[in-house]
């Protein structure tokens, strides 16, 4: 198996737990009558399951973030900020509905980002026939969702 096909799997599982999350932390909190509570109990979860895996890999690396750009930190805020309004949004609007313009938002973020290296990533200039696809990707989400 190459390293490439390893990624690209492990990323498709990554994008399976989207939605589930989704449904699941939308689902808890409708049960407790709070999306807060539920997105709170999520990032607890959450955190452990990073502290482990910190622990596991070596907790060296803890000591260098306080001197690195505080805006790489904003990432934080973005995950909370997606958690939170998918727990409310999803039960009103339907899981699909919300994850489909996730997604959208994703397609127009990523093409940004690669186009001019934000962040530090590779630049990938957006071709014709790279916003070809993305456009195709963006029917086909569309497509999803007629009924």
């Amino acid at each position: 198996m190459t390293q490439n096909f390893a990624y690209g799997l492990t990323m498709f599982a990554a994008g399976i737990g989207i939605p589930t999350l989704a449904a699941l932390n939308a689902a808890l909190g409708q049960k407790i009558g709070s999306p807060s509570a539920a997105a709170l109990s999520l990032f607890l979860i959450a955190s452990l399951t990073a502290a482990l895996a910190v622990a596991v890999t070596g907790p060296a690396a803890l000591k260098a973030i306080p001197a690195q750009p505080k805006h790489l930190l904003l990432a934080g805020v973005l995950i909370a900020f997606y958690v939170l309004s998918i727990t409310y949004i999803a039960p009103h609007f339907g899981v699909g509905n919300a994850v489909f313009f996730v997604l959208l938002g994703q397609l127009v973020a990523a093409a940004s980002i690669d186009h001019f290296g934000l962040f530090g990533a590779n630049v990938t200039p957006l071709s014709l026939s790279r916003a070809g696809g993305l456009a195709l990707m963006a029917a086909g989400l569309a497509l999803t969702q007629k009924g």
